[in-house]
C-alpha cells in the first residue's frame, strides 16, 4: 500500500465523504465500491448492466451488509446516456469515480455507434452534470489505447501516435473534454490511463473478455486457449490493487498541481503473452496439480491492438504519490489461488 493511500484511508474514517461509481456493476468500479465501503464512506453505485454484473452488485449489497462501520450503500440502475438521470445521481456528491464505459477495442471496431454515444456523449452527460451539481473531483477512467501506434517506451504522457481504434478515439475525446472543462469553467477532474488491469471479478466469458481471465478460465475447463500472433507482444498488466489505489489519491491529491491532468496507471513491467501464458499455467498447476495442460493455439494478430506496451509511471509517482502496490507476478498468484476455489 502507498504512504499516500495511508494517509487518505486515515481521514476518510474520520470523514464520511459522498461518493458517486458509476460502472459500479463492473470489475474496476465494484472494486471501488468495496474499497469505499471498507473505509466508512456513504457511495452512490449506478450501472445499466449493459457489459456489469446484476451479481457484482448482490455481491455488494451482502458485503455491506456484513460490515461493522458507518458506511452507506445504494445503488441506481441508471444511463450515463440519459443526461436527467445523470442530474440525479451527481446531486449532492463530492467525489465523482466514473468507470462507465463500453470498454473493448474488438467491440468498438465492431459497432463504433454504441462506443460513441456511451463513451462520449455519456461520458459529456457526466462530467457537465458533476460540474453543474458542484462535484469537488472528477476521476474518469481513460486508457492506455490513446497512445496508438507510438512506438516509443516506456509510454509517458505526453506521447501520441495514430489512433487504431474507435474506442482509442472516445478515450483522447474524453480526455480533451476534461481538460476543455477544466479551461472554461475551473472544474477539477483527472483522468487515468490504465494498462491492462487485471483481478477478481473480472468476466471470462463473451468474445470481448480480457486476456487474464480468459485464459484461466479456459485452462480450468480444459477448453482451447489462444494467443494472438507469434507470443512476443507485451504488455504492462496491472493488479486491480493499483488501480483501485489510483482512484483515490487521485479524488483527494495531495498537490493542487496534480489537477486537471492525465496520469499512467500500471506496474511499469513488460512481459510478453508467452511469459504469461507460463506464469498462468503454472500458478494453477500449484493449485490444482492433477490438471492437464493444453498447448496454446497462436491465431492471426487482432486488428486495433499494439504490438508492444510499458508504461511510465514517473508523473503518477511525484504528483499523486502512487506506488506499485503489487506485482503482476504476485497479483497473478493470488488471483489464481482465488479463482481455483471456484471450480473445486
Amino acid at each position: 500500500m502507498s504512504n499516500r493511500l495511508e494517509k487518505i484511508q486515515i481521514e476518510l474514517q474520520d470523514n464520511s465523504y459522498n461518493w458517486l461509481v458509476t460502472g459500479a456493476a463492473g470489475f474496476i468500479g465494484s472494486h471501488l465500491v468495496q474499497f469505499l465501503l471498507d473505509n466508512n464512506q456513504n457511495v452512490l453505485a449506478s450501472d445499466n448492466f449493459s457489459t456489469g454484473l446484476k451479481k457484482n452488485i448482490a455481491f455488494l449489497n451482502s458485503y455491506h451488509q456484513s460490515l461493522k462501520n458507518n458506511s452507506k450503500f445504494k445503488f441506481i440502475e441508471s444511463d450515463i446516456r440519459d443526461y436527467d438521470k445523470c442530474l440525479q445521481i451527481t446531486d449532492g456528491i463530492d467525489f465523482v469515480l466514473h468507470q462507465a464505459a463500453i470498454g473493448s477495442v474488438p467491440r468498438s471496431i465492431k459497432d463504433p455507434l454504441t462506443s460513441h454515444d456511451s463513451n462520449i456523449n455519456g461520458f459529456l452527460n457526466i462530467i457537465h452534470s458533476s460540474k453543474e451539481n458542484n462535484v469537488r473531483n472528477f476521476v474518469y477512467a481513460s486508457s492506455s489505447s490513446v497512445y496508438g501506434d507510438s512506438e516509443k517506451l516506456p509510454k509517458k504522457e505526453n506521447h501520441r501516435g495514430k489512433l487504431l481504434s474507435p474506442y482509442a478515439l472516445t478515450k483522447s475525446v474524453n480526455e480533451s473534454y476534461a481538460m476543455v472543462f477544466s479551461e472554461v469553467y475551473d472544474f477539477n477532474s483527472i483522468g487515468l490511463r490504465y494498462f491492462n488491469v487485471f483481478g477478481l471479478r473480472q468476466d471470462p466469458n463473451g468474445q470481448y473478455a480480457a486476456v487474464i481471465p480468459k485464459w484461466i478460465d479456459a485452462i480450468m475447463k480444459g477448453d482451447d486457449l489462444f494467443i494472438n500472433g507469434d507470443g512476443s507482444t507485451t504488455r504492462d498488466f496491472c493488479y486491480i490493487a493499483n488501480a483501485v489505489q489510483a482512484n483515490i489519491i487521485a479524488a483527494i491529491p495531495k498537490k493542487q498541481e496534480a489537477l486537471n491532468r492525465v496520469y499512467n496507471i500500471a506496474a511499469n513491467y513488460q512481459i510478453t503473452l508467452i511469459e504469461l501464458y507460463k506464469i498462468i499455467s503454472q500458478n494453477i498447476s500449484m493449485n490444482v496439480p492433477d490438471l492437464q495442460l493444453n498447448p496454446p493455439i497462436h491465431r492471426d494478430f487482432r486488428p486495433g491492438d499494439i504490438l508492444h506496451s510499458r508504461a511510465d509511471i514517473e508523473l503518477a509517482q511525484e504528483l499523486l504519490g502512487y506506488e506499485v502496490s503489487m506485482s503482476v507476478t504476485d497479483g497473478l498468484k493470488d488471483l489464481i489461488k482465488l479463482e481455483c476455489k471456484k471450480y473445486e
